[in-house]
């Protein structure tokens, strides 16, 4: 079946459609939410959510641009959702603060794979990691972010700031680094990455 047949026979709530849409992009889109979650479970709660706007809003989908970029915005929108919904504060530091904290430089050996990148960023105090994500792997700016958040652009930047030097010193206590790194372009080349297992650019990490 084609992509454009598989969404034609959703928007027709066809339910072995919906069911192998289900079984085509759970790897990838379960892979956002494992970012953004605390724990495979919520990870695994966040994608049904996102499954279930997928389905009732599938008919908004022109047919232009990607539809696997579209089914990822939508996921990413409601793992922001949830963490709103749960959370109870976020963090207000001053970005000139942090960046008189900031460590010298850091060296890592050796390779450092991609499921050692997202355990340790599912480790992240919890604003922390929520920046991180949308700034560093989709690409959003720090205003978007903060459009998204309900926080101030401050804020955002700050947050991106304590979370890199956090990740550093995670990183710098596994003594690894990439053998080789890859450019990441765009949000949904980012999920790629992460999905086939490749190794992911530490730049994201020690970026100023």
């Amino acid at each position: 079946m084609t992509e454009k047949e598989l969404v034609r026979r959703c928007k027709k709530k066809n339910a072995k459609a919906q069911k192998l849409l289900y079984q085509l992009y759970h790897g990838s889109l379960l892979g956002i939410c494992m970012r953004y979650a605390k724990s495979k479970a919520e990870a695994e709660d966040v994608l049904q959510m996102a499954m279930m706007k997928i389905y009732t809003s599938i008919n908004s989908f022109s047919g232009k641009g990607s539809f696997e970029g579209w089914l990822k915005r939508i996921t990413i929108n409601t793992a922001v959702d949830n963490f709103r919904k749960n959370s109870k504060h976020y963090y207000h530091d001053d970005v000139e603060d942090i960046e008189e904290q900031a460590d010298g430089d850091v060296e890592f050996r050796d390779t450092l794979e991609v499921k050692d990148i997202l355990k340790t960023i599912q480790q992240l105090p919890d604003g922390y990691r929520m920046v991180f994500n949308l700034y560093a792997l989709e690409g959003y700016s720090h205003k978007e972010i903060a459009e998204k958040l309900g926080i101030t652009e401050s804020t955002s930047k700050t947050q991106l700031l304590k979370a890199r030097k956090k990740l550093k010193n995670m990183l710098t206590s596994l003594n690894r680094m990439p053998e080789r790194s890859i450019t990441i372009k765009s949000r949904d080349e980012t999920d790629s990455t992460f999905n086939n297992n490749r190794l992911i650019m530490i730049d994201l990490i020690l970026e100023k």
